[in-house]
């Protein structure tokens, strides 16, 4: 019995809350992607070089990525000859559980987030405009809220004309409390909010950023500023700079990711949108081009809609119906 069958073994016996999000949040990338696989199955009953062609074409069209892909099936012909491999629906099996080993690798896959010991532990959300910075960091802060911690919200994001109001907003229906102030430079609103969080005994302080990656020297620079001023208030913060990939956007938010990595330590990926693609394949892309890990993915509009990376999950509501 391979991996996959392991994994539709136990989450079809026990279907949890955030099983069913994932089965429901990939339902267009499952209709596309695994109906292809499946047809491409029944057309081929032998693995030729064709068959390898259009294999290739389906994982592309999901955005796993070219380079990623090609690395891919070059592992799955190397299997198909040494295992001596002839049938299509035996292959099925295994390119399920290559792309399960491809994301896990042989590391530790770290998706959880880093909570500091000894000081508010600080979030620092980073992204280009319109990928849903604002709402991701308001469900975290619902989620974190349901936790029992004491979250603050800092509107960093002094550029983009209603980012205040809208983190404004969240804070009000989670019901956590926003920092802002009338300074035009993001460093002196989050001066303000990690003094504040550190003599208040906050436990989870979440900033917003402005959305801007036209000029990397200047974004760059601002990064750069925003941490030091972060770390004269916690020496050890930012414990966590989550990047907001929107999934839609498809190999756009790979190149988000690459430039985004030179310009500072990113220690995680949001991925927003999920459920609003057929292109679900960027979870695999991202890990393999710029090895940040998935640490939280957007699986619907609401504020509970917020999920957990699990990369099991991710697999079985991607194959389940295959």
């Amino acid at each position: 019995m391979g991996l996959f069958d392991k994994l539709k073994q136990t989450f079809t016996k026990t279907k949890t809350e955030s099983v069913e999000k994932y089965d429901k949040g990939l339902e267009k990338t499952r209709k596309e992607f695994v109906s292809k696989l499946s047809n491409l199955s029944k057309k081929y009953k032998n693995i030729d070089e064709n068959y390898f062609e259009e294999l290739e074409d389906i994982l592309i069209m999901a955005d796993i990525g070219v380079d990623t892909v090609m690395k891919f099936v070059d592992l799955l012909r190397k299997r198909v000859k040494t295992e001596k491999i002839e049938d299509t629906s035996t292959l099925k099996d295994i390119i399920i559980d290559e792309l399960f080993i491809m994301y896990v690798g042989n590391n530790i896959i770290d998706s959880k987030i880093h909570y500091a010991t000894n000081s508010p532990t600080v979030i620092l959300f980073v992204g280009v405009n319109g990928v849903g910075k604002t709402t991701t960091i308001g469900k975290l802060a619902h989620q974190l809220k349901n936790e029992g911690k004491k979250v603050m919200l800092v509107a960093g994001d002094t550029f983009r004309a209603g980012a205040i109001e809208q983190l404004e907003e969240w804070g009000k229906r989670v019901g956590a409390e926003v920092i802002k102030n009338t300074s035009k430079d993001p460093s002196s609103v989050m001066y303000d909010g990690l003094e504040k969080a550190v003599n208040e005994n906050y436990d989870v302080v979440l900033i917003d950023t402005a959305g801007r990656l036209q000029n990397k020297e200047n974004l760059m620079r601002e990064l750069e500023k925003v941490n030091r001023v972060i770390q004269k208030i916690i020496p050890t913060a930012p414990h966590e700079t989550l990047l907001v990939i929107d999934a839609t956007t498809g190999q756009n938010g790979i190149s988000q990711a690459k430039s985004f990595k030179e310009i500072t330590n990113i220690t995680g990926v949001v991925l927003t949108k999920l459920d609003g693609t057929a292109k679900g394949g960027i979870v695999l892309a991202i890990k393999e081009s710029v090895n940040i890990p998935v640490k939280y993915v957007g699986l619907g509009e609401g504020e509970d809609d917020l999920e957990k990376f699990d990369i099991e999950k991710y697999i079985y509501g991607l194959f389940k119906d295959l």
